[in-house]
């Protein structure tokens, strides 16, 4: 496998890649998303309720059938279909 399937662990298909990640949350931030409360802890494959609003990712962030919100003060990638986070962009 190597360096390159070593770069590529961990990494999520269709998510905000690694470089990309601090320009995406300063574009969150400038929208004013509200925070949303949530009791759980924030960690991917939690399963956000039903009251929670998604925004589309901007194109320019790449390609993504994934959602965004945020939760607890985190920004979050989340698959709407089944309300999952998928990523947490930290």
């Amino acid at each position: 496998m190597g360096a390159v399937g070593g770069a590529a662990a961990g990494a999520i298909t269709g998510g905000i890649a690694g470089d990309q990640r601090a320009e995406f949350r300063t574009y969150v931030r400038e929208q004013r998303v509200p925070s949303v409360s949530y009791r759980e802890e924030v960690v991917v494959g939690a399963t956000l309720p039903e009251t929670v609003t998604y925004r589309e990712v901007p194109a320019r962030y790449g390609k993504t059938r994934y959602r965004y919100t945020v939760v607890n003060d985190k920004t979050v990638l989340v698959e709407p279909r089944t309300r999952k986070i998928v990523q947490i962009i930290e």
